[in-house]
């Protein structure tokens, strides 16, 4: 029976930007992608998606991105390495304090945003993310796109990985993700966006933009929380998967 882990990016709340249905999520999805605060979220908020996650049995990821607030961490920046280890160290640091007084640990690692998709492809700021990893907890799991530079930056330094796909999100004939600057980046159909997902667990690939297919090797699948209409998306991707047998379990530890 094929496995896969559904993970969402929760605890981005703040009062003047609702972002996402935090609960609604954490009642569907295996794994939550908690924000520390750097692009989005406050300590209040977060705690309270990370006692959530707890109560739910979700596993707890670290979602860390780059010190861009404003733009809500999807702005790529031009950052040397000691800050950029250090600013990821900072965050991996405040969100495991967090996740151990809401009683849970944090198990993995997802960088956000912009960060994540500059790590995909430029190797020198993930080694840094790597780097920072390492230095805070060498057990993490590091979860990246599939096929992404990072994940091979993190294999040769002795971290655990695992590789993502998105529901939401269109890809590239190269398997990259599809800008959110370009029309039709961002996919808002629940049925067929759990069709895809389903067509990933049992072949493999994902249709790209241009008609063709993509060979992509995931053990977890991402519904951002912020996409309009993503509760609805998470259920039916999970509903969908079941039906076709495939069991949905977190890829890295539990919630506590």
């Amino acid at each position: 029976m094929p496995v896969i882990d559904l993970n969402s990016d929760l605890g981005e709340n703040v009062p003047d930007r609702i972002v996402s249905d935090d609960a609604s999520m954490l009642a569907i999805v295996t794994s939550a992608n908690v924000s520390c605060g750097f692009h989005a979220g406050s300590p209040e908020g977060i705690r309270e998606t990370l006692v959530a996650a707890v109560a739910h049995g979700v596993t707890i990821g670290a979602h860390p991105g780059y010190r861009d607030y404003e733009n809500f961490g999807r702005t790529a920046v031009d950052i040397d390495s000691a800050t950029l280890q250090a600013h990821v160290e900072y965050q991996l640091g405040a969100l495991d304090g967090l996740a151990r007084g809401a009683g849970g640990a944090v198990a993995y690692v997802k960088p956000h945003g912009a960060l994540y998709n500059t790590i995909a492809r430029d190797e020198r700021q993930a080694k840094d993310v790597v780097a920072a990893i390492r230095a805070i907890d060498p057990d993490l799991v590091l979860l990246g796109l599939a096929g992404g530079v990072v994940l091979e930056v993190a294999e040769r330094a002795g971290l655990r990985v695992a590789a993502e796909a998105f529901a939401d999100r269109a890809y590239q004939p190269d398997g990259q993700l599809v800008s959110r600057t370009q029309e039709g980046a961002v996919l808002h159909d629940p049925a067929a966006v759990a069709a895809r997902m389903v067509r990933l667990a049992e072949e493999g690939v994902i249709r790209a933009v241009d008609g063709t297919d993509v060979r992509v090797e995931a053990q977890s699948i991402c519904v951002h929380g912020d996409s309009p209409g993503s509760v609805a998306m998470a259920a039916e991707t999970r509903r969908l998967l079941e039906q076709a047998g495939v069991a949905i379990a977190p890829f890295a530890g539990s919630a506590s």
